[in-house]
C-alpha cells in the first residue's frame, strides 16, 4: 500500500513539472502557420547563391510542415535572407610539388575555405514588426583543382568554380537547417 502511495505520488509530481520528454511540437512564433519566403537579397561578389539559400529553406519549411510557404500576398509573415558575405580564402600550399613541367618556385594550393554569414529576419505583414531576426556564419573546405600529368601546366577553372558552388549549396543547406530549427523552437 506505501509502495503504490509514493508511485503514484512520483507520478503526479512528474505530471506536473514543466520539462517535456521527448519531442515537441515545433511552431513559428505567434502560432503562425503560412510564411512567405521571397528569394535571399545578395550582397556579395558571388554571382547566383541566392537561389540555393532560398532553395535549402523552402525546401526545409516543406519536410517539417511547420508551416505552409505561400505568396506574400496571402501570408501573414514574411522570412527575409541577406547573405552579408562569402570570402573563399587559400588553404595550405604546396612549393615543390614534383612536376617537372612547371616553373621553379611554383606554389599550388590544395584547398579552399569557404566562410558564408546569413541574416534572417521574420517580420509581421500587418505592422511589419520583426517576430524573430538571426545570424548564421559556417564553413567548409573544399579540394583545390588539381594537376595530374606533367604536360598539364594549368587548373582547371570550371571544377574550381563548380566545386566552389557545390559546397555553398551544402552550406546553405547546413546553414538554412539550423536557421528553420532555430526559428521554430519552442522553449
Amino acid at each position: 500500500m506505501l509502495k503504490a502511495f509514493v508511485f503514484s505520488l512520483v507520478l503526479v509530481n512528474l505530471s506536473g513539472c514543466v520539462y517535456r520528454f521527448g519531442f515537441s511540437e515545433r511552431t513559428l512564433p505567434g502560432g503562425y502557420t503560412q510564411v512567405a519566403i521571397p528569394v535571399f537579397k545578395n550582397l556579395t561578389q558571388e554571382v547566383g547563391v541566392e537561389m540555393p539559400f532560398t532553395n535549402a529553406l523552402i525546401r526545409r519549411f516543406a519536410r517539417s510542415q511547420v508551416a505552409r510557404v505561400s505568396d506574400k500576398e496571402t501570408s501573414p509573415l514574411t522570412l527575409e535572407g541577406t547573405i552579408r558575405n562569402i570570402a573563399v580564402n587559400d588553404g595550405p600550399k604546396v612549393t615543390n610539388p614534383g612536376l617537372i613541367t612547371l616553373p621553379n618556385n611554383a606554389v599550388l594550393t590544395t584547398e579552399y575555405r569557404i566562410v558564408i554569414g546569413a541574416h534572417l529576419i521574420l517580420r509581421r505583414k500587418s505592422d511589419e514588426k520583426i517576430v524573430w531576426e538571426g545570424s548564421f556564419s559556417s564553413e567548409k573546405v573544399y579540394a583545390a583543382p588539381r594537376i595530374g600529368t606533367p604536360v598539364l601546366n594549368s587548373a582547371n577553372a570550371t571544377y574550381n568554380h563548380s566545386a566552389r558552388m557545390q559546397t555553398i549549396s551544402l552550406l546553405a543547406d547546413e546553414m538554412m537547417n539550423e536557421a528553420h530549427d532555430r526559428i521554430t523552437e519552442n522553449f
